[in-house]
């Protein structure tokens, strides 16, 4: 795959190593020059002076053969053109555009380009290491509606299928972690001492959710 990044910062140089790595092709924009110093010296990748939305640029970058678009310049507007450009002028597919404004997302998505909001992940990383119990979001659609989250659960929930919780909970068992497994849950999986719980809901619901998995489990009712 050829993949084309608009940013040399710590977040695009981090990402051109990682693919190149990977075995895929590289090109990396930045208007400053100086901005490549980040890149290793042994990147292979072509290195493109000038802005992420100009057509020329682009075609020097390789967007023309390109499977994906990474916006991750310190310019919320910069990103969110330049991704526009790569999608609807040369048809790449595959677009990714990092904001810092989450209010912004919203807008976004309804163009079509997953963002990445900055502000908002580092918070629930963060959130993620300091509360020992609750949900820890891992992750929230663009728009800040629906979250993804590994959640606490009383220990009286174990030997409880994963479908009874869901109906007690009032929320969906996206997937447990088992011993280092990923475990996608089916009718008759039952949920076992030492896993981790993970579900997927409104963002909105999230305390009531929790309330729910912190208390033993009530009898199903009908």
């Amino acid at each position: 795959m050829h993949i084309v990044i608009m940013g040399c910062g710590r977040v695009g140089s981090t990402l051109a190593h990682i693919l190149e790595d990977n075995g895929h092709s590289v090109a990396i924009i930045d208007r400053d020059p100086q901005a490549f110093r980040r890149l290793r010296a042994g990147f292979r990748g072509r290195r493109v002076t000038g802005i992420g939305f100009d057509r020329d640029v682009l075609e020097e970058a390789g967007i023309e053969s390109a499977t994906a678009y990474v916006a991750v310049s310190s310019g919320d507007n910069s990103n969110i053109i330049s991704a526009r450009v790569a999608r609807e002028t040369f048809g790449v597919d595959n677009v990714v555009a990092r904001i810092y404004d989450p209010r912004r997302a919203e807008v976004y998505q309804r163009l079509g380009i997953p963002t990445v909001a900055t502000v908002r992940w580092t918070a629930d990383q963060i959130l993620r290491r300091v509360l020992p119990e609750g949900a820890e979001p891992l992750w929230r659609d663009p728009t800040g509606t629906v979250t993804l989250s590994e959640v606490a659960y009383n220990p009286a929930w174990i030997g409880t299928r994963t479908a009874t919780l869901e109906v007690l909970a009032g929320t969906r068992v996206a997937f447990l972690n088992r011993m280092g497994e990923t475990v996608l849950p089916r009718h008759d999986t039952v949920l076992q001492e030492g896993d981790i719980l993970h579900v997927i809901s409104a963002d909105n619901d999230m305390d009531r959710i929790n309330k729910v998995l912190a208390a033993p489990p009530e009898e199903e009712t009908g």
